[in-house]
Formats: C-alpha cells, structure tokens, sequence
C-alpha cells in the first residue's frame, strides 16, 4: 500500500473550547498553526484526544499530497476534543462547514462510555453503579445523526473504532468491555451505510502494554506513532480511489 502524503494542519475557526487534561492536547501552539497547500486534498480528522495524538504524525507522513485538518479553537492554537456523539456536531459543526472535503476520518465513542454522575454530561464518575453518558442504544442513534452530517459533505468517509481501555482505567472509569459493545453497534451501522472503518481497536490489542499508558485511554509515543501510521495509511488507501 502506497503511503501519501499531507501537507499541515491548518486553525479552522470552532467555538467550543478544547478538553484539558491529556498530553495529546497539551501540543506546542506552532504545532497547529500551519498553511495548506494550494491545489492538494483536503482530509479532516475529527475525533477524541486519542486522535488529536496522532494528528500532527499523520500530517508529517502524508507530507506533501494532501492537507490534514482538524478541529480546533478559534485562535488556532489548541486542537478541539470533539467529545462523545452528544455534542461531538457542536465541536465539529463549523468545520465540517469551512471547506469541502475529500477525506474524513472519523471517531466517537470513549467519551460516550464513560461513567458520568448524570447521563447526558461531563461530570464524571468512578462508580459503575453511575450511568455511562450515553447507553449503547443511544450512541447507535447519535451515530446515525452524525453519519447524515457527515454524508452532506460528499467526502469520503471512514470510521475509525474505539481503541482499548485496559483494566483499572479510572478519572473517569471506563470498562474494558465498553469498547467492544459500542464498537458492534458502530460497525454494523457503518456497514449499512457503506462506509469503510478502520479497525484501531483491534490494530492496538497486541501491542497494548508496549502502546498504552497503563490504567490510562491514552497512548505513548510509540502508540501514537503506530495509530499514526495506519491512519494515514487507510487516508491515503481512500485518496487513492
């Protein structure tokens, strides 16, 4: 499979304001602040901090073929965490509208499964007897709404699935089985509406204590890099159709 190449990630204006707390989203600001290149494809990349870590390595190995976009805030010089499918359209809304695209990869859901205090918000939690911030059902059909957003772009569409939350993940708790529930429910709807999905969860199983913090979502160096690199594979696979 032939690699492209990606040009940088340019600020797109958005006014939700970016979650704190993880290293992806901590990124220098000269990190974000680039310039497409005239003439090349426009790739958006929307998803959690999970994504944001690999972003700016997609960028560099897609060098020069196509530019790589990602939600971010309005000065340009924070990436946007788009959440889970609750309100993951009002991070993501107004760049969705800012261009037209050629690629968009996609992901939600670690957000979703997570426990919260009440369903529906932010406010998390670490008993497993508090609800997630959506059920199962209820990402289905959030998923199903975005996907008719998305589709309104005429882009290109892939999915990308949850990636694994190892044993002890707490701040807040999510389950170890949470991913694959939620991941059922989003291929099957992404079967049914023809769109391509880029199997993370399973790429990452077994390397996962080399990639992944431990009792953390979030990824090492090495993790983000390999993401990174079959992201910007399946990209370039799709540029290439």
């Amino acid at each position: 499979m032939c690699i492209m190449a990606l040009a940088c990630v340019h600020a797109l204006p958005l006014h939700a304001a970016p979650e704190k707390g993880s290293t992806a989203e901590k990124k220098k600001t000269k990190d974000w602040a680039c310039q497409p290149v005239e003439g090349l494809p426009n790739v958006l990349i929307l998803g959690d901090s999970i994504s944001i870590g690999y972003t700016l390595q997609v960028r560099e190995l897609l060098k020069g073929k196509a530019n790589i976009y990602r939600p971010v805030n309005k000065q340009g010089t924070r990436p946007v965490n788009c959440s889970g499918t609750t309100d993951g359209m009002k991070r993501c809304g107004a760049t969705l509208k800012a261009r037209k695209w050629d690629v968009i990869h996609f992901n939600w859901g670690l957000h979703d499964l997570k426990h919260v205090k009440k369903a529906h918000t932010h406010d998390k939690s670490n008993d497993p007897n508090d609800p997630t911030q959506v059920t199962v059902e209820e990402y289905g059909v959030n998923l199903l709404k975005i996907i008719a957003e998305l589709k309104k772009t005429g882009a290109k569409l892939v999915f990308a699935t949850t990636t694994p939350v190892v044993e002890g993940t707490l701040n807040p708790l999510r389950e170890p089985e949470a991913p694959v529930e939620y991941n059922a429910v989003a291929t099957k709807l992404m079967e049914e509406n023809d769109i391509p999905v880029n199997d993370l969860y399973a790429y990452c199983l077994p390397n996962l204590k080399e990639w992944q913090m431990p009792k953390n979502v979030h990824f090492r160096p090495d993790g983000s890099m390999a993401l990174a690199k079959k992201v910007a594979a399946v990209i370039a696979e799709e540029l290439e159709k």
